[in-house]
């Protein structure tokens, strides 16, 4: 009778909670949200709240059921051992849990130590990191970009230096099953990421091979972009014609890079074309204009001056390349496209032709293609008047 009433005092309770949970639902419980992202909202809730009510009642049920029957059988003579085994069931287990608690308090303490010995540590680390960073602190061969990277790699070192000496002292630690799944666990990570694994440690390389920076234009094979992200895994690139394309750290390692920031930051970066003139105008005409259309070019700098360098005798004309000076990588497109316009107007103006493309002219034999203009000097100017005369002759 008593258990029956208690029965019916746990679910009359319940009924009650239940009604409190409904109503906190419009009044005070507010939706759970992260990051602008509605995890629960109030009606999840209240169901989650009732779901946890009704669970705590059938524990509550059952947990009287264990103490009301053992008192039943306590009664009688004939089912007193039988009740003394059933609270032996519930005892023994709260006996042995508490002692387990009181035992593993200096294996906690221990832990407790490690993992603030090691937490202050790494706040060290990250603060001569910073230090670095900033410029404030400077080792001799330790560039300050370097600071962040160093910094997580010597943080996942510590932290893996703690789990290691805290493992000892987990409960559970020595027994067959526990290491069982560790070695289950770390033969998974390690057939399952070995090629993560590799893009970790070729991002890592990268970092301290420095062969470019936030925002440098690079040439990475066939691709021309600025960096725009460097992660562990991967590094992001954006073309001029904003695609951003993302190449894995390991094939960065086994491509060739060219960075046309830092030539350009720090020797300025040499652009060049090459054109194709006629042998009838003069070297000594062409080299002025090529010099002056690269000079007119905006983002062409004066100091150092272009130069012109002549780079075949083919059948049909001379190649002459014209080379500048830029100091932003990051208008060579632009700069190349005013700098083949300017070269087309100052030949355009000269009168000179840019033999490109090729054409066929018939032309009178005893005609050469000597520029008549070529005069060294007196000198030559005599010689190539008496050679006249003497063909006359």
């Amino acid at each position: 009778v008593g258990q029956y009433l208690l029965f019916r005092l746990t679910n009359w309770l319940f009924r009650k909670v239940k009604v409190r949970i409904l109503r906190l639902k419009d009044t005070k419980i507010k939706p759970v949200s992260i990051q602008g992202y509605e995890l629960l909202d109030t009606q999840k809730q209240a169901n989650l709240l009732v779901f946890l009510a009704s669970v705590g009642r059938y524990i509550l049920m059952a947990l009287q059921l264990l103490f009301t029957v053992p008192l039943i059988f306590i009664i009688f003579p004939q089912t007193e051992g039988l009740a003394y085994r059933l609270l032996g069931y519930i005892w023994n287990p709260i006996k042995n849990i508490f002692i387990g608690i009181v035992d593993y308090i200096p294996k906690l303490f221990t832990i407790i130590v490690i993992w603030y010995a090691v937490k202050y540590l790494v706040r060290l680390v990250l603060y001569l990191a910073r230090e670095v960073e900033a410029g404030r602190l400077k080792f001799n061969g330790f560039y300050p970009d370097w600071a962040m990277p160093t910094f997580h790699i010597i943080r996942f070192l510590l932290y893996a230096f703690m789990i290691a000496m805290i493992y000892p002292y987990l409960p559970g630690a020595s027994s067959g099953v526990f290491q069982g799944i560790s070695v289950f666990v770390g033969l998974i990570v390690s057939l399952g990421s070995s090629t993560v694994i590799g893009n970790i440690i070729a991002g890592l390389v990268i970092t301290y091979m420095r062969p470019f920076k936030m925002g440098d234009r690079i040439k990475l094979n066939d691709t021309i972009g600025n960096i725009i992200e460097k992660t562990p895994l991967v590094t992001r690139i954006r073309t001029p014609k904003n695609e951003v394309v993302t190449v894995p750290n390991s094939f960065i390692m086994s491509s060739h890079t060219v960075n046309y920031s830092t030539s350009a930051r720090e020797y300025g970066l040499i652009i060049h074309t090459e054109v194709s003139i006629g042998y009838d105008v003069p070297w000594r005409r062409v080299n002025p204009l090529l010099i002056e259309a690269a000079l007119n070019t905006p983002g062409v700098v004066d100091d150092p001056r272009p130069f012109v360098l002549e780079t075949s005798l083919s059948d049909w004309y001379p190649v002459y390349q014209i080379n500048a000076y830029i100091k932003d990588a990051n208008r060579m497109s632009q700069i190349y496209s005013d700098l083949y316009q300017n070269i087309q107007d100052k030949f355009n103006e000269a009168g000179i032709e840019i033999m490109s493309p090729h054409y066929m002219a018939v032309r009178d034999g005893n005609e050469t293609t000597i520029p008549k203009d070529d005069l060294r000097n007196s000198d030559s100017a005599n010689q190539t008047g008496q050679g006249d005369k003497t063909d006359k002759v």
